[in-house]
Parts: structure tokens; sequence; C-alpha cells
């Protein structure tokens, strides 16, 4: 991509439907939230955890389910700044959009001996005005090989980034290569494993596509994902913690072909990388992530490598990545999930509804992707992106 756009105005309104939701993340002035989180339940990477549960209209505990309820809004508005270069290969324009509306279901079976819990989540997708199911299964607690078996539609497990909450992250949208590269859901089986004694964390999953294969997130007919991460630093009383990970995909796409593409990270905007249906027989995708967390401050990058098995292309070879810093300087340090290997929302310490002064983000992130390789010309992208 040649020239520049600058996205003077990205502004989201994320609206939890359901008040419990605002309030649990609430705290008592002066409270400090829990730098680690070490339960998991189905559901939990579609679900931002509260650090504090105030209320609780919207849970039902019966002799033999329980069942908690919950659902969220997104509307963006987007507008942009583009020099003579940019607007001769896209015409942008200040865009409101509904992106998506969602209610989930999510509790625990308790006439199962072990412990067995369970999402389900419907949402209205923006873009095809239809509605969606997202991530639904069941989790199963197998101690006797470190972890859990989750049965259903979910996130693959690639990517600290991508496994995230959607409303959770540091940045409006996730950089352009993961995007392009990754689906958000699959339907398939995953074992998620912990060891906390050697400080090491990983899950394993295979998927398939039928069940999925109208969904847009099938762009594979089946695929294994592999992750693993060792995390050697973890302190509860300094709030320091090093993450150190290693992803590994290998997927069949869909009817012999496959499409790279991605927005510039602005939702509404159209897509800036495109490489176009390339025939291929598979993919290997291999990630490195590593974050660090002093305290209130994260440094964090991820880096992709994606080799596509097409012959008639040349074979090629795609790559990019992102690095980010971010900074809460209200005092705040943002939760880490040890048996996912993810970081939660920020709950803060002094809430605004309770007369404190809220909590407060400052992030630059660096963003790149190039999907030139041999005859394919998918576009090359780097984006540098502030927000508080």
């Amino acid at each position: 991509m040649e020239g520049r756009t600058a996205g003077f105005a990205q502004m989201p309104l994320a609206i939890l439907l359901w008040l419990p939701l605002m309030l649990h993340a609430q705290q008592q002035p002066g409270a400090k939230s829990a730098t680690f989180d070490n339960t998991l339940e189905a559901g939990d990477e579609d679900d931002p955890q509260p650090a504090r549960r105030l209320v609780s209209w919207n849970e039902f505990h019966g002799k033999y389910a329980t069942v908690k309820v919950g659902g969220g809004f997104l509307y963006g508005y987007d507008a942009y700044a583009q020099d003579q270069t940019s607007k001769e290969q896209f015409s942008l324009f200040a865009t409101p959009k509904l992106r998506d509306t969602r209610v989930w279901f999510k509790g625990a079976f308790k006439f199962i001996q072990r412990p067995t819990t369970y999402t389900a989540a419907v949402m209205y997708d923006g873009i095809k005005s239809e509605f969606l199911v997202r991530e639904t299964g069941i989790m199963v607690a197998v101690p006797e090989l470190s972890g859990y078996i989750f049965v259903g539609r979910s996130k693959e497990g690639f990517s600290l980034n991508k496994i995230m909450v959607g409303y959770a992250g540091w940045t409006m949208e996730r950089s352009t290569i993961n995007d392009a590269t990754i689906p958000i859901l699959a339907d398939g089986i995953k074992w998620l494993g912990y060891a906390p004694k050697k400080h090491i964390l990983w899950n394993l999953g295979v998927f398939g596509d039928e069940f999925s294969e109208d969904q847009s997130f099938s762009t594979y007919d089946r695929q294994a994902v592999g992750r693993i991460a060792w995390v050697p630093m973890e302190s509860e009383e300094t709030g320091k913690l090093l993450h150190i990970g290693v992803n590994f995909r290998y997927g069949r796409p869909d009817n012999g072909t496959i499409q790279f593409r991605s927005r510039p990270e602005s939702w509404p905007a159209p897509y800036f990388l495109d490489t176009g249906k390339i025939p291929a027989t598979d993919t290997r995708i291999t990630a490195i992530e590593a974050y660090y967390r002093p305290g209130s401050l994260l440094f964090g990058t991820e880096y992709f490598l994606v080799d596509v098995n097409s012959p008639q292309k040349g074979n090629p070879v795609f790559h990019g990545g992102d690095a980010v810093v971010t900074w809460l300087p209200t005092g705040e340090i943002r939760g880490y999930n040890t048996r996912g290997g993810f970081f939660n929302q920020i709950s803060p310490n002094r809430p605004v509804f309770q007369g404190g002064r809220g909590a407060w983000e400052l992030v630059g992130r660096f963003s790149y992707s190039d999907l030139d390789s041999g005859p394919v010309r998918g576009g090359i992208f780097w984006r540098f992106t502030p927000m508080v």
C-alpha cells in the first residue's frame, strides 16, 4: 500500500447489555484487582471475567445446573483523512455501523461427577445482517491430563491476542496479519493443559467444517492447532509476569483454495490487503509471542510466518506481526489467566460509579504485514496506532 490514510476518528460504542457485567467489573474504592486468575470455564475466551461480583440477578443456581446470562452491543464510527495517493487506491468515507450484538449463556452441570461447564452464544452479524452461532460447547475437567477437554465451537487457541476477549483488547482491532490468517472460530475438540510447577501451559486442537461450511470463518476443511507457553515469572506481590509462547497450525483449505485478506485495522473500511484466491493443498503457520508485564506497564509482540503449499504460485510465504506497549497511569495491572495463557479486561481500582477516576490506559502499537510473495501480490501494510 502506498500513500497515507489517517483514521482520525475511530470510536466504538461497546455497551454491555446486562448491567451486572458492568457492575461486576467495579470494585470498592482503593481495592486492588488480582493480577493472576487460575480458573477456566467454557466460554471464558468470549466472556470478560469480572474482578468483583456485586450483583447476581442474571445468575441462577439450581439443583442440577447453574446459568449466567449476558450480552453485548458494539457500534462503531470511523472517519479518515487521506492524501492523494491513498485516494487513488481506496475511497474512504466517515462510516457509522452496527458491528454486532450478542447474547450468551454459560454455567455448570452439577449432576456430572467431573467439573463440567458449558457456554452458548448467538450474535447478530452487522455485515451479513443475520444471526450466527458463536462460541458454544462443553468443557470437562480431566485432571489425569492436567487440564480440560472442550468440545464444540471455539477459538482455535492460536495467538494470545486472538484468544483474548475482543472487548478486552488494548486496541480497537487485532493486527492485520492476525485477522488475515487465523479464523475467529472453529468446530472441534481442544485439550487445554497447565503444569503449574513447571510454569507451562498448552492447548492442542483438531477442527473440521461439517457444521460450519456456510459460516464466513470456515475457510478450512480441517486443521490442527498447537500452542505452548512458558511463564517463568509470575509474582502476585510485584505484578511481574513474563510469558513466552510458540504456536503451530496446519490446515487443509476449503475446496483447495485459500484467500488471505484484512481491513486496515478499521472495521468499516474495505480490504486493504488481499491475496485473492490461491490454489493450495495445505498451509502451515508458525508464530511466536512474548509479553512482559512489570506492573502497570505491558510490553508484547507476536510474529507470524505463513507457508502456503501452492506449486502453481511458487509456494508463497507471507509474514507479519505487531509490537505493543501499554501503561495504566491510574495504577491498575492487567490481569492474566494462568490456565488459558491470555490477558483479561482491566478492572478499575477506583470506579467512576463509586466516585473514582476510573482506569486509564495509554497504548502504542506498531503492526506490519507482508502478503507479497512471488506472483502473489496481496500488499504490504504497516500502521502505528496511539490510543487512550
